[in-house]
């Protein structure tokens, strides 16, 4: 019996994990089936010679196998799939066996049943191979299946924790959109207070200019004022100068007639007349001599060093107040109320522009006559502003603007009021003889006695005089205030003892008194109070 080589129809370089589709091993078993269909079967043992005679009956069966043991591996393939695994039942013959049980017996012999036919051995082995080759595909799809499981899994799972990951990052966008906002907030916030406070201090600015503008408008208006004031009076004088001339132009018409009538008598009474004018100087001389005689008040071994005319002017102002106050004005009752109020609007007094103003006007309406005759009043006006020197501490360093202070009001006081200037002058004679200017000087020891000191301007307390240290101290005080008097300018105000009579002062100082450390003290407060003023202008100007 011959052996034909069977071959299976795929290669033998069969990629082990082919990339098949479920449609492509369904293709392949359809095709197995057809081929397998088309062949007859053939049995894999020929029948004996007995099995083959006409009197034996033959019967046949079918039978269907089916896999219990790939049942629970094969659960998810169809029934279509199960049928075509399955071969489907062939006849075979059983002529070796007998039955007894039959019932179709003819003649006690035993009728041979054909069972299946034998197959011959190549085509076992060829459906063996198919079968093995069918659960190796069947295994390969399954594992293809299980892979594809686990992959889609793992897609799900990489789509849930990518879903969590997107919620967790949508969270962390929310927190943080709700901290930007916090902070946008926060910094509209602060930006709005920045505004808020600009504007308001913007709105202060712009009160303060407008309050400055109100400011200047009023001393611009006070200006205007004054300055009209001062165009009246200077139209008034004009009048009374015009009025002056034209009496005087009357008055020499009626001398040149005077003098055509009496040209004759003039000419006889030139002689007389020059000799009652050198009588006159002879006069004068004499009177000039005993001024500077009660001037030394009679004293005994003292030399006056001061110039001619300023020993007149001071006689002259010292006979005005002789003349027109009473002594001891402070003891009287009747002006007592009207001396408080003087010091009471001296004593206010402070180194500002509306302190000055203020004060400046509450004393030119005291001084107005109405309360108290104008002599005493201004009497007592300049006790009190040139007393300051005592009152206030000399030795500060704002005493030299306080002193420009008293100054400015003495010089506006004075211009409304300018008889009030021969009792300032005069009260400044009086104490202190630098501001004649005039030096004593004693020629021997005897004369330096208590009334020599008195004379120069010691002052007695409790019995006794003060010391030449206090009293240097006050000689530069005084001459400080008298400066800053001289020295005070006001625009549009006229000055009636200005920078024209601090030169004279000056001038005499240097040529009538004598170098002393009194005088020192006192060339040197003038001086400063000088140098301080254009410091001050200067930099006012610098400011401007």
């Amino acid at each position: 019996m011959g052996f034909a080589r069977v071959e299976l129809r795929c290669p033998r370089a069969l990629d082990p994990r082919p990339s098949w589709t479920l449609g492509d091993v369904l293709a392949e078993l359809d095709a197995l089936d057809a081929t397998r269909q088309a062949a007859p079967p053939t049995p894999l043992k020929q029948p004996p010679d007995w099995a083959s005679a006409g009197t034996a009956r033959q019967k046949a069966f079918v039978m269907r196998v089916d896999d219990e043991d790939d049942s629970d591996d094969e659960d998810d393939i169809s029934d279509g799939e199960s049928q075509a695994l399955v071969a489907t039942g062939a006849r075979f013959s059983c002529n070796d066996l007998e039955s007894s049980d039959s019932d179709d017996e003819s003649g006690g012999q035993i009728a041979p049943y054909l069972l299946m036919e034998k197959r011959n051995l190549e085509k076992s082995i060829l459906l063996e191979l198919e079968r093995e080759h069918h659960l190796k595909v069947q295994e390969e799809v399954r594992s293809k299946l299980s892979a594809l499981e686990a992959c889609h899994q793992n897609e799900i799972q990489k789509t849930i924790s990518a879903f969590a990951r997107l919620q967790k990052y949508a969270e962390s966008r929310k927190e943080i959109d709700r901290r930007l906002d916090v902070h946008f907030q926060r910094r509209i916030a602060e930006v709005l207070d920045r505004h808020l406070s600009m504007v308001q201090r913007d709105h202060e600015q712009k009160s303060q200019i407008v309050e400055r503008r109100i400011r200047d408008d009023a001393a611009l208006e006070e200006a205007k004022r004054k300055e009209q004031s001062i165009k009246e009076e200077k139209l008034r004088q004009e009048r009374a100068r015009q009025e002056s001339e034209a009496r005087q132009k009357e008055a020499a018409k009626l001398a040149a007639e005077a003098r055509k009538t009496a040209f004759e008598a003039a000419q006889k009474e030139a002689a007389e007349k020059e000799a009652a004018e050198k009588e006159a100087a002879k006069l004068r001389e004499a009177a000039a001599s005993q001024s500077s005689q009660n001037s030394q008040d009679n004293i005994a071994g003292i030399k006056v060093f001061a110039d001619k005319y300023a020993l007149e002017a001071e006689s002259r102002r010292r006979a005005l107040v002789h003349n027109q106050v009473p002594e001891n004005i402070h003891l009287n009752k009747e002006f007592s109320k009207y001396d408080r109020q003087i010091a009471k609007s001296i004593g206010k007094l402070m180194p500002t522009t509306d302190s000055v103003r203020a004060r400046a006007s509450e004393l030119i309406k005291a001084l107005d006559g109405r309360d108290c005759p104008r002599p005493i009043a201004c009497s007592l006006f300049a006790n009190k502003i040139i007393s300051i020197a005592k009152s206030r501490n000399t030795k500060d360093k704002t005493f030299g603007n306080l002193a420009f202070a008293c100054g400015y009001v003495m010089l506006l006081v004075t211009n409304q009021v300018p008889d009030a200037m021969d009792y300032l002058l005069a009260e400044f004679n009086r104490v202190c003889i630098y501001t004649v200017p005039k030096h004593l000087h004693a020629l021997n020891a005897q004369a330096r006695n208590k009334d020599y000191y008195g004379l120069i301007g010691y002052q007695e307390e409790n019995g006794q005089l003060e010391s030449t240290e206090s009293y240097l101290t006050y000689v530069v005080a005084y001459v400080k205030l008298y400066a800053a008097m001289i020295q005070t300018e006001i625009k549009g105000v006229r000055h009636p003892h200005g920078l024209a009579e601090g030169w004279k002062w000056l001038a005499m100082f240097l040529n009538a008194l004598p170098a002393t450390t009194a005088t020192a003290c006192a060339l040197h407060a003038f001086l400063k109070v000088k140098m301080h003023l254009e410091i001050h202008s200067f930099c006012v100007h610098v400011v401007k």
